[in-house]
């Protein structure tokens, strides 16, 4: 799952014990490798980072996702393909936002995520700091709610990244078979929400 997911799936102000701490572990988690990066954050916060990498495994050997990312390999995104169904579904949370998180729209959200990680950005992997100043000036979060987007995201990421050309067709195999995608979705969420409150 992409970052929309992760930060959702930190859980709630108003019932997760140290809240902000598992959002900072659960983002900082994106540049966090090894035992010893780990053990450098106070405990709460190792919870957000164990929370990020259970998703990630939880989501990449799940049969609902490996076959988005079968279809999608098919489509000609090759290696790839995971990282597109990763930000398709971000798309299709987004998309319907209130319909999987109806306690408050995306934007208000998106702007409350935002400000917690911007208060604690001397938390995060110096990488991390840097990406944040462009996901907040940009509006990621809420951006990820319309096609172009999408498109963006896999635009700017096959900019970055070395042999990434490829994703830059991401978004319209995606979007090419929206529907079989949605449907994957649909299904897959539960269990990954049922799934990480069993870690938790």
């Amino acid at each position: 799952m992409n970052f929309l997911a992760h930060l959702l799936l930190s859980g709630s102000p108003a019932t997760t014990p140290d809240y902000e701490d598992i959002v900072v572990g659960n983002f900082a988690a994106e540049a966090v490798r090894g035992r010893a990066a780990l053990a450098a954050y106070p405990p709460a916060v190792q919870r957000g980072i164990r929370l990020h990498r259970f998703i990630d495994s939880f989501t990449d050997t799940h049969p609902i996702v490996r076959r988005s990312t079968a279809r999608l390999r098919e489509a000609g995104l090759g290696k790839w393909a995971g990282v597109v169904t990763d930000m398709g579904y971000d798309h299709l949370l987004a998309r319907d936002f209130t319909g999987f998180h109806p306690a408050e729209p995306l934007s208000a959200f998106a702007q409350r995520q935002y400000a917690l990680l911007q208060a604690r950005r001397h938390e995060l992997p110096e990488r991390l700091q840097h990406m944040l100043q462009y996901m907040r000036r940009d509006d990621w979060l809420s951006g990820y709610a319309q096609p172009e987007g999408l498109q963006r995201a896999l635009l700017g990421l096959s900019r970055r990244v070395p042999s990434g050309d490829i994703l830059a067709t991401g978004a319209a195999a995606f979007l090419a078979a929206v529907a079989a995608y949605e449907a994957d979705f649909q299904e897959f969420w539960p269990e990954l929400r049922a799934g990480v409150e069993e870690f938790v």
